[in-house]
């Protein structure tokens, strides 16, 4: 199964978030572990630094967690027919078009995300941590 991250789920890992860091963490182990495919645009890479930068004010820190970020899912360009493609959905978030575009091209089974309701409109479903696991238990139950 192929998912893309969504930028709020790397933000609740790298600055542990209490109330979502477990569902969140548990999707990227899975990836780790072969069970999914997880990745994200690499566009979305310098949304990550920006945000870990504003919190820890390092920028060796902040750094240091776009590394270990690379060694956790995988990433993939957005492409000029994504930004067209975009334009075109019934999304409001130009951001949010711009990921759901970028989930049809490469084929995700879902856009894992903390703001399901952002990607009405999307060609592509949106998912939280918390159903896609319940979901793989599940499938594995099966």
């Amino acid at each position: 199964m192929k998912v893309l991250v969504d930028t709020n789920i790397i933000i609740d890992i790298l600055e542990k978030r209490k109330k979502f860091f477990q569902p969140s963490y548990e999707l990227v182990q899975l990836s780790i572990q072969g069970g999914i495919q997880a990745f994200m645009p690499v566009s979305a890479v310098t949304d990550v630094y920006y945000i870990i930068h504003q919190s820890t004010h390092d920028a060796a820190k902040s750094k240091e967690a776009i590394v270990g970020l690379t060694t956790l899912i995988g990433f993939c360009d957005t492409i000029v027919s994504d930004i067209n493609a975009a334009l075109t959905l019934p999304i409001n978030d130009f951001e949010d078009a711009v990921i759901a575009a970028v989930a049809k091209r490469e084929k995700a089974d879902y856009i894992v995300t903390r703001n399901e309701g952002d990607f009405k409109g999307s060609p592509v479903p949106a998912i939280s941590p918390a159903m896609f696991l319940e979901q793989c238990i599940e499938n594995d139950d099966e």
